[in-house]
């Protein structure tokens, strides 16, 4: 039942590192596309004074999610999940995390999960988003290029977005740019705060 990423167990750690510096100590977090789980249970254990919402648009994944939870106190049963359906389900989170996302999905999903964030955080509430940018119209490796042009073959309307386009609409929603950090196969941990 449990379905396993490769890239989920490489990069699991690295992004805990940053969680622990910027998320609340305490409350609910919203995770947007848990994908298969791994990232979930991981972060669950290490910061158990969370509690975790798992959600995913693929209705598939929700039995690897709930198999990879199995036993975690603070966490929540999954449930399939639209972004681009306002009011979202999940009426206030303290914190929102969204993985490998928005390069694999068209750029309304993008629109929709920073309109949808500002929505549902409080005031101090804080955005993660977890993957490849390009910097200041750049791709920071050929890698990276690689990877763009292979997602925009599959389908047009997806690809590595520009941090600092992200950046711009979040902040017409109330949302700040904090940081963003440099992980592992040149990625990003972005993090973004409202208020």
């Amino acid at each position: 039942m449990r379905r396993s990423a490769p890239s989920a167990e490489r990069n699991k750690e690295p992004i805990l590192e940053v969680l622990r510096r910027v998320l609340p100590e305490h409350g609910t977090l919203l995770e947007i596309a848990s994908g298969t789980g791994q990232h979930t249970a991981h972060f669950a254990q290490a910061l158990p004074a969370l509690e975790f919402q798992p959600t995913e648009a693929d209705g598939e994944m929700l039995p690897s999610i709930s198999a990879w939870c199995e036993g975690l106190a603070n966490v929540r049963a999954p449930f399939v999940f639209d972004i681009g359906k306002l009011p979202w389900p999940v009426e206030r989170a303290d914190a929102i995390l969204c993985i490998n996302m928005i390069h694999i999905a068209p750029w309304q999903a993008t629109l929709d999960l920073l309109k949808g964030a500002a929505h549902t955080l409080g005031d101090g509430g804080v955005l993660v988003l977890y993957g490849p940018y390009r910097r200041l119209g750049a791709h920071t490796a050929p890698s990276n290029e690689a990877f763009d042009a292979s997602l925009r073959s599959r389908n047009p309307e997806w690809g590595i977005r520009d941090l600092e386009k992200v950046a711009e609409v979040a902040n017409g929603h109330g949302l700040s740019l904090e940081e963003a950090v440099a992980m592992p196969a040149n990625n990003f941990t972005v993090v973004f705060r409202k208020g």
